[in-house]
């Protein structure tokens, strides 16, 4: 990736879904441009194994590790304490852990599990850090999304219901939210100094698929070979985190690099603002 980078040294950049895959990478990528890093991590031995794997390539970097659960919205809204209790600035969000299953599963708060890991922690942690983000002079907030959202059939209607028809329907559905949440974000915070965007990593070679339905375990297990690294996967991340060119657009829809053009639904700003209404009641504000 060749990319005029801002000066990082100093920076705070919250990775969530960091123990592994492309968050681990891009937080690795940031960490050696200088910045200081707060990875997110459910599982603690996990969380700390790649904290470890990343002061191997950094050692003088300074990096956090905080464990929170995505499926609960008592432990996102404790992550949000949490970290503005340990900095007084955020210059990057990096909304990245996702989720996708074979079958349907309900949180202890009684949302759909992929719903409420790659929609509605992410939606609540950025809320919660608003202020603090609006607060840090050009700070900036980046959403994985995914192509797969160009599958989608969003019912915004039925979602309120918490209606499920598969695990690929819900992962595809709540791609398509990530980038309607990135556009209606944008616009909210307009003026405010922040800036925010999504992105396709790519279709990369990580463990995210191994509770996915069995068609998309099939796919990644053929089509390895021929699937992204990890590293590869991040650079989008790290572009829109630190480049200026990153900073230069906010509500866009990025892959390899460059802002790319997603589906009809997905540029819906009608449909942007219904689901953040719907989303602001699921999680009870």
């Amino acid at each position: 990736m060749s990319v005029e980078a801002r000066e990082m040294n100093g920076k705070v950049c919250l990775i969530t879904g960091a123990s592994s895959g492309i968050g681990k990478e891009a937080a690795r990528a940031l960490a050696r441009m200088g910045a200081d890093i707060v990875l997110v991590a459910r599982d603690p031995a996990r969380g700390q194994a790649s904290r470890q794997s990343i002061l191997s390539s950094a050692p003088d970097a300074d990096i956090d590790l905080l464990i929170a659960d995505f499926t609960s919205l008592r432990q996102v809204k404790q992550l949000a304490a949490d970290i503005t209790s340990k900095r007084d600035r955020l210059d990057v969000l990096l909304n990245n852990a996702g989720v996708t299953l074979s079958g349907k599963q309900l949180t202890e708060d009684g949302i759909e599990k992929v719903w409420a890991v790659n929609h509605f922690a992410p939606f609540l942690l950025t809320r919660e850090l608003g202020e603090m983000l609006r607060s840090t002079p050009e700070s900036r907030i980046v959403t994985v999304a995914s192509d797969a959202h160009h599958k989608a059939k969003l019912n915004l209607n039925a979602m309120s219901e918490g209606s499920y028809s598969s695990g690929w329907r819900a992962y595809c559905d709540s791609k398509l939210a990530n980038i309607l949440f990135s556009k209606e974000l944008a616009r909210r915070m307009a003026g405010d100094g922040v800036v925010a965007n999504c992105l396709h990593p790519g279709v990369v070679a990580t463990g995210f698929a191994r509770k996915g339905p069995p068609i998309i375990r099939l796919f990644f297990k053929l089509a390895r070979r021929s699937l992204l690294t990890p590293e590869q996967g991040a650079e989008t991340l790290v572009y829109l985190a630190s480049s200026e060119e990153g900073g230069q657009v906010s509500g866009g829809y990025f892959h390899k690099c460059r802002q790319a053009t997603p589906s009809t639904t997905a540029q819906d700003e009608i449909a942007a603002e219904r689901l953040w209404e719907i989303s602001e009641r699921v999680i009870g504000e």
